[in-house]
């Protein structure tokens, strides 16, 4: 199921793999506009890596049935569904990522969104979160996909920028605390703003948005 050129071109993938070092260590990473340096997010993999704190699980209480998380890390998400009785699956192109959540108790496959996945259209509840409305620096294209990997009436779980007027889409790097590179890859930081049309030209309507200790989040819906 992996793709290669997808995943060289994945989150932290290449270069000196900071991704997967941050996740064996829970460190943090620092993803920077390649074309503007002075553009960076700090992101804290440890938060990744420790278990699902209340506002996550309150993301899983609307599942009617299996539960899919796009972009999977470390299956913090898989291990806080199992532990409600909803059968789920991780999907991430990091090996380190997937390896570690199976190790967790998680069902995960290496791969990207992009391509099949198990299952495909049966799936209840798609998670976005934790950025990954970034994945491929697409919005549209990866909602359309989230939108094949649902049933009819399935919900699309997306977490937003914490500013809701965010849209850009750039080539972006991640870098950790000791330099450590990857390759350049196409992300996006999407606000609720943008992404109610990104959603509208995938097909997917909007049920709810709200926002949760300093996150953002809204619930789309396939119909």
């Amino acid at each position: 199921m992996t793709d290669t050129t997808s995943t060289l071109q994945a989150f932290g993938a290449g270069g000196d793999e900071p991704y997967a070092r941050a996740l064996r260590s829970d460190g943090r990473l620092h993803l920077t506009d390649a074309d503007h340096p002075g553009r960076a997010v700090t992101m804290d993999v440890g938060r990744w890596s420790a278990d699902a704190d209340r506002v996550d699980r309150t993301l899983l209480e609307g599942a009617d049935g299996p539960v899919i998380d796009l972009g999977c890390g470390p299956g913090r998400m898989l291990v806080a569904a199992a532990r409600m009785g909803l059968p789920s699956l991780g999907v991430d192109v990091s090996a380190e990522a997937v390896a570690i959540a199976r190790r967790s108790g998680g069902r995960a496959v290496q791969g990207s969104v992009f391509d099949a996945v198990p299952d495909e259209g049966f799936w209840d509840t798609a998670l976005i979160i934790d950025g990954n409305i970034g994945i491929g620096g697409d919005p549209v294209a990866l909602l359309g996909r989230a939108r094949d990997i649902v049933r009819d009436g399935g919900r699309i779980v997306v977490e937003t920028h914490h500013d809701d007027d965010a849209d850009r889409t750039y080539r972006a790097t991640v870098t950790d605390a000791d330099g450590h590179a990857s390759e350049t890859f196409p992300w996006a930081e999407v606000g609720l703003h943008a992404l109610l049309g990104y959603a509208g030209a995938a097909g997917l309507t909007l049920r709810q948005s709200w926002s949760d200790a300093g996150r953002a989040f809204c619930e789309l819906v396939a119909e």
